[in-house]
């Protein structure tokens, strides 16, 4: 693997943090932000990311969509406050350490089939986890952006520093 599993761990960690940071500029009239009638709002993209990683990484080790799993996760996170929210994302560095702690070397380079697609588990949690994460942070950025906060740049999206209160 390109990336030790010590080094994925810290990746998903830092998007988490990106992530966490990027909340912290949300402001209470941008919640209900949604940039279409067919998009989700601001809160709806945030509580995606509550299920996204934290199932699709069992689901990975598992090697088969755990849709009971999406569907509880999803249903709880339907639930949560704008606060609620930001503290099960804070809660994702911790259990991206454990849950991609407890993969093995041989599991990491076993083959999965998900999705239509055949993939081996590490590059599938890169491709699927950390890439979602920097595809939906994105998301984020742009709501925040569309939203007036002109203020963050490329430090905010890529660093999780910089750019206003």
């Amino acid at each position: 693997m390109v990336l030790s599993k010590e080094e994925l761990i810290g990746t998903l960690q830092n998007e988490v943090r990106i992530l966490v940071h990027l909340c912290g500029k949300v402001k209470p009239e941008m919640v209900e932000y949604r940039p279409t009638e067919k998009q989700r709002s601001t809160i709806e993209l945030l509580r995606y990311l509550t299920v996204m990683g934290p199932v699709l990484v069992p689901s990975i080790k598992a090697g088969t969509f755990l849709v009971e799993d999406w569907g509880a996760a999803e249903a709880k996170a339907k639930e949560m406050s704008f606060e609620e929210v930001v503290k099960s994302l804070e809660s994702q560095a911790a259990g991206y350490a454990a849950a991609v702690g407890g993969f093995t070397e041989e599991e990491l380079r076993g083959e999965i089939e998900m999705f239509g697609m055949k993939l081996k588990r590490g590059p599938a949690l890169v491709n699927l986890v950390v890439c979602g994460h920097a595809a939906y942070r994105t998301q984020l950025f742009c709501y925040l952006k569309a939203c007036g906060r002109d203020e963050l740049n490329t430090m905010n999206l890529w660093a999780g520093m910089g750019g206003g209160m």
